[in-house]
């Protein structure tokens, strides 16, 4: 832990800020973008943070497979309902302004969902489900993903990581929000490996003969060259109902997809028949669902603080000190770092010293090796 350096979480949302608008992200569309990269750091989500933002929003930008400017489309509206069509904008933006619809919807009607094609990377899930939590609603949504996630008894990468999250509120400082991905695990963590030169857990990805592998470093190769795969939540095979797993990543993947007539499995590869990089056209979809449509809110938030505190309170297994709930590491870490900020290995670093060199961004002297 040497080589970590921690950046305040209002230099470091501003740093992305003036990046995001150096190639071309309008001004209020890269504070979301900001915003949502900043919250997965707060949460200590750092496989989807500050580090994802060379790679996955600044390159792709560059290279011109992802819009910086976006056209955000209503083809289809109903009064609870909505089809958007993103045109391969900014992801954070497209899914910011689908869940603000879901949202006002529910307000209106009780219950508002928002279905999304040619989109793209939109952050951590958490950040929309939340969104609706905060406005004392209930949210959910979803993504599809490039294809890395093999079925059970497969073990060509055919699903995404495809997240089925949920926000719900409660009386406590911070709310249920269980954001994980359908896969045993996501490539944002395999990345996140491969920058601590460590191996991964065996059971996450298997190769074209069922065998696990745990260079992070192949992995990543294999699981763009198709000759890897990640392995559904439950793991390979049945015995540890992997196909619990497997149906729910498909879920996601018919609602972010189907839906909206939009892409899906290799669909989704971005890359065309000859090679090239293409767009990657995903999928979202966002649920809002008023809860005074049903019962008072008060008395909803106190029902559901004290089921999780009840699961907290309960038996613990000998030599563990607590029981968690969806939601609370989360604000644990936030309180830890609220008054460090972003921890930035030296890998991290250099990206983010690369990009504030290339587009001559002025101010940031505090991003140097160390």
């Amino acid at each position: 832990m040497n080589d970590i350096t921690w950046i305040p979480f209002d230099i470091a949302t501003q740093y992305m800020i003036d990046v995001f608008t150096s190639i071309g992200v309008p001004e209020e569309d890269a504070a979301i973008c900001a915003d949502v990269l900043i919250t997965a750091d707060k949460f200590g989500i750092d496989s989807h943070g500050v580090n994802r933002m060379k790679p996955i929003y600044y390159d792709r930008i560059k290279i011109g497979i992802q819009k910086p400017v976006t056209h955000f489309e209503i083809i289809k509206e109903g009064p609870t309902t909505a089809v958007v069509d993103g045109h391969d904008g900014m992801g954070q933006v497209i899914a910011y302004r689908s869940m603000q619809m879901a949202i006002a919807k529910a307000k209106k009607y009780g219950l508002g969902m928002v279905a999304v094609r040619n989109s793209t990377h939109y952050g951590i899930a958490g950040y929309y489900a939340k969104m609706a939590a905060d406005n004392n609603m209930i949210g959910i949504t979803g993504t599809n993903a490039r294809p890395s996630v093999a079925p059970t008894f497969g073990v060509e990468n055919m699903l995404g990581t495809n997240p089925l999250t949920f926000g719900i509120p409660t009386d406590e400082e911070f709310p249920f929000l269980l954001d994980c991905a359908t896969s045993l695990s996501q490539r944002g963590k395999v990345e996140v490996y491969a920058r601590l030169n460590k191996p991964l857990p065996p059971g996450w990805v298997i190769d074209h003969e069922g065998n696990t592998c745990t260079d992070p470093n192949e992995v990543l190769d294999g699981l763009i060259k198709g000759t890897m795969a990640l392995t559904p939540l439950g793991g390979i095979g049945e015995e540890g109902a992997g196909y619990k797993g497997y149906g729910y990543c498909t879920v996601v993947e018919i609602l972010s997809a189907a839906l909206q007539a939009g892409s899906y499995l290799k669909m989704l590869s971005g890359f065309d028949a000859k090679g090239n990089k293409v767009p990657y056209h995903l999928g979202h979809f966002f649920i809002a669902i008023d809860i005074e449509a049903f019962t008072d809110i008060n008395t909803f938030k106190e029902i559901t603080g004290d089921i999780l505190r009840q699961l907290r309170n309960s038996r613990k297994m000998p030599g563990q000190a607590r029981i968690y709930t969806a939601g609370e590491k989360e604000y644990l870490v936030y309180l830890e770092r609220k008054d460090k900020g972003v921890p930035v290995n030296r890998e991290v670093m250099k990206e983010l010293i690369t990009m504030r060199d290339e587009q001559g961004i002025t101010g940031y002297e505090m991003l140097k090796l160390v």
